[in-house]
């Protein structure tokens, strides 16, 4: 049962009965139980209950001055078979998310508007951001934040078939970067590897840092809904990024801070975002001003977390990676995730993941709770949101 805390609590004179299942240790976990608190313990207890895999069946308001002792409760009823419910959740709506659009068979052809480098000097390898014009399309190619498209790059493989497609999450919001709704900007890092000696270059990063303004490029998608952000103003959105894995958030972000989008959108983001980002350099960092520009800004609102791996060291006195900024946060981003209005969102290298489920078990089990089991929880209750590669 899922539960929303955020209109019960108008006075703080009156008491609550909480009926919850499978909540406590042995007996009591297989029994039905009434919980009787104050208005400002209501949503700790409800956080904790969830947390815990209590499942809330109903909660009843307690007349102001009406003495009421838990024991006065009815007799609890067996209660066998009680599965552990879902953490309590702010929804995120998936309707009306468009979905393949355009396929691989079909593909829209949209026209390159420009290509310039994100990196500082002195910074390591290549990062592009590049956008397209999808006017013109039937269906008109639209997208929400949290997608990605897909990008067929010209040219053949060893085999002489055309190349596959290769999937980018988007950068921009559904406005595009102009808010003219009607453009699409990816960041893209070319991919190099060395192989037998060789340096070995990715095809299709490649072929779009290489890309010139006018081009014509096919586009597929958009696709994914995991990645979508919630639609309550008041959520609580933590970002764990490394390189081009920021660029879901750049659109949470400028959805959420920019005032062309706040006034475009009649969405004025209330609560508090934090993002973690990793980079090799400080030349490396994505939109870094922009990300400056909204911590200023909206101080009250975001917080802004660097893990510079080749300058910075972490307490062990090796590189500073995200999941080393994870840990020494850890406490406080679990505090976060206590509050059912909070959601992660996981970008990057899949190598940050082991890390960060490192840190999180442990400020669980400083709570006495089991990460491993907590984790699918939030997930099912579309509050953790991952997407590596």
């Amino acid at each position: 049962m899922r539960v929303t805390t955020g209109s019960v609590l108008r006075t703080d004179d009156r008491m609550f009965r909480v009926t919850v299942n499978a909540f406590g240790v042995g007996p009591q976990r297989r029994a039905q139980r009434f919980l009787v608190v104050p208005a400002e313990r209501l949503q700790a207890l409800m956080q904790t209950i969830a947390l815990k895999g209590g499942r809330i069946e109903a909660v009843t308001a307690i007349d102001a001055g009406t003495t009421v002792d838990a024991s006065q409760a009815p007799s609890p009823a067996p209660k066998t078979d009680a599965g552990p419910s879902k953490p309590v959740a702010v929804s995120v709506s998936h309707a009306q998310v468009p979905v393949n659009l355009y396929k691989p068979k079909d593909p829209f052809i949209g026209t390159v508007t420009e290509n310039y480098s994100l990196l500082a000097e002195g910074a390591i390898g290549r990062v592009n951001h590049i956008t397209f014009d999808l006017s013109g399309g039937d269906p008109q190619l639209h997208y929400v934040e949290g997608q990605s498209i897909g990008i067929i790059p010209d040219g053949e493989d060893a085999n002489g078939k055309p190349h596959k497609l290769r999937l980018y999450s988007i950068a921009s919001t559904r406005h595009g970067d102009d808010m003219a709704d009607h453009t699409v900007s990816l960041c893209v890092r070319q991919l190099q590897y060395e192989k037998d000696g060789e340096t070995i270059n990715g095809v299709c990063s490649t072929f779009l840092c290489d890309i010139e303004p006018g081009a014509k490029v096919k586009i597929t998608g958009p696709v994914g809904k995991e990645m979508l952000l919630p639609d309550d103003e008041e959520a609580n959105v933590i970002m764990l990024a490394t390189g081009t894995g920021i660029a879901p958030m750049r659109t949470y972000l400028r959805r959420m801070f920019e005032p062309s989008e706040r006034d475009t959108n009649g969405w004025h983001f209330k609560g508090k975002a934090w993002l973690f980002m990793g980079a090799p350099t400080t030349a490396n960092l994505l939109y870094d001003a922009d990300f400056e520009h909204y911590q200023r800004e909206f101080p009250d609102n975001f917080r802004y977390t660097k893990a510079i791996s080749r300058e910075q060291q972490n307490a062990k006195g090796g590189r500073m990676y995200i999941q080393d900024r994870v840990s020494e946060n850890a406490e406080e981003i679990f505090a976060w995730i206590e509050n059912p209005k909070t959601h992660v969102y996981m970008c990057g290298l899949r190598g940050m993941e082991p890390g960060i489920d490192e840190a999180m078990t442990a400020a669980a089990a400083a709570k006495g709770l089991d990460w491993s089991e907590l984790r699918p929880q939030l997930k099912k209750a579309e509050r953790w949101h991952v997407e590596t590669y």
